[in-house]
């Protein structure tokens, strides 16, 4: 059985044929010699972490904002993080999303700082966001905002950093969780 999605893109209609599973032909799977394999409840530990850095006196939607675009920097530049794509039950498919948890944590704007330099001096690789950022529409502006401000001049907001988890923890020394 095969299911066509209409989808619209830059004013063309596209087709799409995605396959499901018939019900008509299933196989039993108890006299297959490949058997599916149960998922391993063992916990999945990673050697490295993704966290972001928030200034504590940031506005709720300002710290979703914040946070959103933050990670995206990450997912772009460092494919590693991304695990592989969903689908549900009926084949529907979904995007790729990070394959481990994202830690949040808050901090004043002088710890942020330092969480900066210390991301900077361990190389980390890492996302900025500035409070021009608010005031701004778009990626080139912002952008443009970030580039007008000297690196120990910048008015963070928030930092995302990756890489191990040694490193990051101690990036990230004198923050504490996102509550």
């Amino acid at each position: 059985m095969q299911r066509t999605y209409k989808t619209v893109s830059g004013g063309a209609r596209q087709s799409r044929c995605m396959s499901t599973p018939s019900t008509q032909n299933t196989q039993n799977t108890q006299n297959s010699p490949i058997a599916p394999v149960a998922p391993s409840r063992e916990p999945v530990r990673f050697d490295t972490k993704i966290a972001v850095l928030l200034r504590a006196d940031l506005a709720p939607w300002q710290r979703l904002n914040v946070t959103a675009f933050l990670v995206s920097g990450l997912g772009t530049q460092l494919p590693e993080v991304i695990g592989e794509p969903y689908a549900d039950a009926d084949g529907v498919p979904y995007l790729p999303m990070f394959r481990q948890p994202v830690l949040v944590f808050e901090a004043t704007k002088e710890t942020l700082t330092t969480a900066h330099t210390r991301a900077l001096t361990r190389a980390l690789p890492r996302s900025v966001f500035t409070s021009d950022l608010f005031t701004t529409g778009n990626d080139r502006d912002n952008r443009a905002a970030v580039r007008a401000v000297p690196t120990a001049e910048l008015d963070l907001v928030g930092l995302a950093v990756y890489g191990p988890r040694a490193a990051v923890d101690k990036t990230l020394k004198g923050a504490h969780m996102h509550p």
